[in-house]
């Protein structure tokens, strides 16, 4: 049988100790550092899960998340005109159920016919209801109206720095849309005739057949009407300034003074 471990005594005699043999500590031993092992590593696993950053979900758009350009467009563009008269291309937007449409005078100052026609194609002779030379705003009846009417909606107010949007006919290319910011407010154009004030300033594209467009703010809300563009070099080509007439001063008519010819565009 073998012998239990021995033991010294403080006197110098031996003696053997009982208990379980000498080879079943040194298993239990390996036993108990084989289970620290393993402890260890779950510790470690659980301890490298807990740290692992869990993964967030992305932000839901809300309902008070602007339009972008092209919903803009596409939101706006049916109600705008191209509008023709005997010599000249401009541009109108429909402000009303009935068919009005909103337009620079100086579009159709003078023509003996005045075209309009609607984003799906509908062609109808308009006349003058009412014109502010002074502002250069006119308002045009249509003879007729396409199946489907959009007016678009208007108001709203102009802050420097607010994104914008322009649709228009500039060049005779239509419906085309622009997109930049306000740049200036209670601006004035000059013109041979007299001086357009309080116009709203941006630097979104347009040409001339630009005129009588509208002004867009970032919901797609109609806050000025084109007008004109700053002309440095006496040749209609764009410079980076425009103007608008805000649309609470086209509704609400001027005192007349002036021809608002402003730079034709």
């Amino acid at each position: 049988m073998e012998r239990g471990p021995e033991r010294v005594n403080a006197d110098g005699s031996r003696r053997v100790m009982a208990g379980v043999p000498g080879r079943l500590l040194i298993g239990g031993g390996v036993s108990a550092v084989a289970l620290m092992v393993v402890l260890a590593f779950l510790l470690g696993r659980t301890t490298s899960t807990q740290s692992a950053p869990s993964p967030s979900r992305s932000p839901t758009p809300t309902a008070t998340t602007s339009p972008t350009v092209p919903e803009i467009f596409q939101r706006v563009g049916p109600s705008v005109v191209v509008i023709r008269t005997d010599d000249a291309i401009g541009t109108g937007v429909i402000a009303a159920d009935n068919g009005t449409i909103v337009t620079a005078n100086h579009v159709i100052d003078g023509a003996e016919t005045i075209t309009v026609t609607f984003s799906d194609g509908t062609k109808a002779r308009a006349r003058v209801a009412s014109a502010d030379p002074g502002q250069d705003i006119a308002l045009l009846m249509p003879a007729s109206l396409p199946e489907i009417l959009v007016p678009a909606v208007l108001g709203g107010g102009a802050e420097v720095g607010a994104p914008v949007v322009a649709i228009g006919n500039p060049l005779g290319l239509t419906f085309s849309v622009s997109s930049g910011v306000v740049s200036g407010l209670n601006r004035a154009s000059k013109s041979d005739g007299g001086d357009l004030e309080g116009l709203i300033q941006f630097d979104a594209s347009v040409n001339p057949g630009s005129s009588g467009g509208p002004l867009l703010d970032a919901r797609g809300l109609v806050i000025g009407i084109v007008v004109s563009i700053a002309d440095p070099g006496k040749d209609e080509a764009f410079a980076g300034i425009a103007f608008a007439v805000p649309i609470g001063t086209a509704l609400s008519g001027g005192d007349g003074d002036g021809d608002g010819n402003g730079p034709q565009i």
